[in-house]
This record gives C-alpha cells, structure tokens and sequence, in this order.
C-alpha cells in the first residue's frame, strides 16, 4: 500500500475531528515540499535559486512570473534503476508550487539559466511609472 495515500487517508479523518487547516503547519514535515527553493533579495532585485536534480530536457519544467508570483512545474525524475534501493532522500516526482516574492516583479526583465542541478532565475522590481511622490498643499486656517 502507497504510504503517502495511507498518510493522506489519516489526515482526513484528522481533519474531519480537528478541523480543515490542522495540519497546515505540518505539511514541509509530512511530505517535504520539492522542488526546494531558495530567494536571496537585494534592493531592486531577487535571485530565485530551485533545486531540480537530473533535468535533461528544459521542457520538462514551466517556470512563470505574474506580479508578485512566482509558479513552478514540472518533475523530479533521476532515471535510475537497478539494485535495491537502500536509502532514497532525493525527493523526485511531479511538482506544483506557488510562492509569493516578496514585491513585484517586471515581466520584461527575467533570465533563467540552468547549471549543476539548479535553476537561477533573476527578476527585477517592479517600479511603477508613476511618481510615489504627491504634492500636498496645505492651506491657512483664519482665527476666530
């Protein structure tokens, strides 16, 4: 039997007596989230660095930008067979995951590479064209 459907069986009824959103905080421990993900800002830049171990064919990964968002998806698949397994801690399999960057992102300006394993993806900050500085003016108020 699949140990993760069973896990996902036991949180159901979990769920059901303590309620929807019980084991949100648990969910990195229960099943690590993958592709592992780690962001690095600057001032007016984020450098976005994903874990994807064996990628050999970059269609295999859809990587998108929308504002403030940043969504992978695709597959971990290291492709080896043989032997018994002994111990397996690379996480493979299908993967979904949205993050939220810490500020808006310009569309025009990403570029992504891919070296050793990782995926880097550098995004710019949004700036918006309009001045964040207003005039505010001020009036005399009359004594009574």
């Amino acid at each position: 039997m699949d140990p993760f459907k069973q896990m996902s069986d036991w949180r159901k009824n979990m769920d059901h007596f303590f309620g929807d959103q019980f084991w949100n905080e648990f969910e990195g421990v229960i099943k690590p989230t993958i592709p592992q993900i780690n962001i690095y800002q600057y001032d007016h830049e984020l450098i976005c660095i994903v874990n994807i171990p064996g990628l050999t064919d970059l269609n295999k990964v859809d990587i998108f930008v929308d504002y403030a968002r940043l969504e992978l998806k695709g597959a971990i698949d290291i492709s080896y067979t043989g032997g018994t397994v002994v111990k397996e801690e690379i996480l493979q399999g299908v993967f979904e995951r949205e993050i939220t960057l810490p500020f808006p992102v310009r569309r025009d300006k990403i570029n992504a590479t891919y070296k050793d394993g990782l995926v880097f993806i550098q995004l710019h900050r949004l700036i918006s064209d309009e001045s964040g500085r207003n005039k505010v003016n001020v009036q005399i108020v009359e004594h009574d």
